[in-house]
């Protein structure tokens, strides 16, 4: 369904949405933290979740039922995390570490980063091969477009075409949980690699300092989607993609994200004075 941009503001139409779903996930984390108290208390600290579980308490790490919620855990992932973690691919998702990301990316590798939404895997969009690796990782048809992700409102105009669009549109919109699909024009700098036939491309500014820090230290757009198999379900937390990590330069870890694992909303802005969501995140 089309809307009039200048009567209705998409930001208004979708941020109910999401904080409908923001209330339903905080109503069941605090059921889980009322439950499990110990698990809890370890799940929303600071330091990574598996590397302590079973070593802290063995007893109690595999009778809890919500250990299921956060994906394969066990003895294999807890070990293939202390082999990560030894030779340094392991990281925490902080500004320290930017400088890392950035040498990865420029070296056409793939890494594993936390968004606003899921984790996602990221590499250079103007790299053909670092793209096809991506593909190759997450067994996903060369068909399927991926979105593009850069750090800031005053770029967006060198990858899309923006002339169209209400003064203060995109600012209201981003940083943020949304992806917007907008058409790529003469004068894009991708590469005609990217997303091949395709005239539009989804660009993401994820409300989130570390990928925004490592697109700022990039200085180009950054291909992005979601760290899982194709098909698979998304994931929310590193423990849950742990057959990706041997494929990542470096998986940045982010801690648990607080939100669903619906992804972003995605909104075509393609049209002037229109805008159509395609998915609702």
């Amino acid at each position: 369904m089309a809307n009039v941009l200048n009567n209705v503001s998409p930001l208004n139409l979708f941020e109910t949405n999401l904080k409908r779903r923001g209330s339903r996930t905080q109503f069941k984390q605090l059921h889980r933290r009322t439950l499990y108290p110990w698990l809890s208390n370890q799940f929303h600290s600071n330091t990574p979740l598996l590397a302590r579980l079973e070593s802290v308490c063995p007893s109690h790490f595999r009778k809890l039922p919500c250990i299921s919620e956060m994906g394969e855990i066990g003895q294999e992932a807890h070990e293939s995390l202390s082999t990560q973690r030894r030779t340094g691919v392991l990281l925490p998702a902080t500004e320290t570490h930017v400088k890392k990301a950035v040498e990865a990316l420029r070296a056409g590798k793939v890494i594993a980063v936390p968004t606003d939404t899921l984790y996602g895997l990221a590499c250079d969009a103007c790299s053909s091969t670092a793209v096809q690796r991506i593909y190759e990782i997450k067994g996903r048809s060369m068909t399927s477009p991926l979105a593009v992700c850069i750090s800031d409102v005053l770029d967006i105009d060198r990858f899309a075409m923006t002339s169209h669009l209400p003064d203060g549109l995109l600012h209201s919109l981003l940083p943020g949980p949304v992806t917007l699909v907008l058409d790529r024009g003469q004068e894009s700098l991708l590469e005609k690699s990217l997303n091949p036939g395709i005239d539009t491309v989804g660009i993401r500014i994820p409300k989130c300092d570390f990928i925004r820090m490592v697109a700022r230290g990039f200085e180009s757009a950054l291909a992005l989607t979601s760290a899982n198999q194709s098909g698979h379900s998304s994931t929310v937390c590193i423990d849950e993609f742990t057959q990706l990590w041997q494929e990542c330069a470096y998986i940045f870890d982010g801690g648990q994200l607080p939100v669903g694992r619906a992804g972003s909303t995605i909104i075509d802005l393609t049209s002037p004075n229109f805008y159509k969501i395609l998915r609702p995140g």
